[in-house]
């Protein structure tokens, strides 16, 4: 979390090898299996959902994986789109594609720059909901840049909230909360007051 500009996304593009580092370096543990999902579902408009979902492993030559990709459909609720084109496809569609097609080669980490944030609040939710269940499924790590500080608190286990330039790290909250959260849990509403009071917004409250 933080204000715009303080290089939330660049550590994000940082982590996942899409930008060197001019000094220090980032450590984590395991494969390094990475897949991103953007703001911007980015699928091509000349294959349909179910080419656009096998597209990365297709390019790098990979086979076989046409039944894990069904599934994967099947999974975020796209079936009957499969032989759909983008330009059929509503917001919150395009952007489970997107997702399918990230989780298809089983990431170790997988990096989220705000990938709910132009989606309607309804669908925001049901996404929400999606992302935790992908997670406690194939249990991957995620990485999330986001603004929404709700969303943070619902979704994650660890929030870092970073200042503005030069970006630090300025302040961590750990949650050990149960999946589902409710947005009413008296902790995380405290929890949200204090981060607006440290991102000079409390009065938003």
């Amino acid at each position: 979390l933080g204000r715009s500009g303080c290089g939330k996304t660049t550590l994000l593009r940082l982590t996942g090898g899409l930008e060197k580092a001019d000094s220090g370096e980032i450590r984590y543990g395991g494969s390094h299996r990475t897949a991103f999902v953007f703001q911007e579902p980015r699928l091509m408009p000349w294959l349909t959902v179910r080419q656009n979902v096998l597209l990365g492993p297709q390019a790098q030559g990979k086979k076989g994986l046409e039944a894990k990709a069904d599934a994967l459909i099947d999974r975020i609720g796209l079936q009957a789109f499969s032989e759909a084109w983008p330009r059929q496809l509503s917001g919150g569609m395009a952007q489970r594609a997107a997702l399918a097609r990230a989780l298809l080669n089983e990431p170790r980490l997988l990096l989220l720059d705000e990938p709910l944030g132009k989606l309607d609040s309804l669908t925001r939710i049901s996404m929400q909901r999606e992302l935790i269940a992908l997670w406690q499924q194939q249990g991957y790590t995620s990485l999330l840049v986001t603004h929404d500080i709700e969303e943070a608190l619902l979704l994650c286990e660890r929030v870092l909230v970073m200042s503005p330039r030069p970006g630090r790290i300025i302040a961590e909250f750990a949650l050990p909360l149960a999946f589902p959260r409710h947005r009413d849990n008296p902790q995380l509403l405290q929890h949200r007051q204090d981060i607006l009071r440290i991102l000079g917004q409390e009065a938003d409250w």
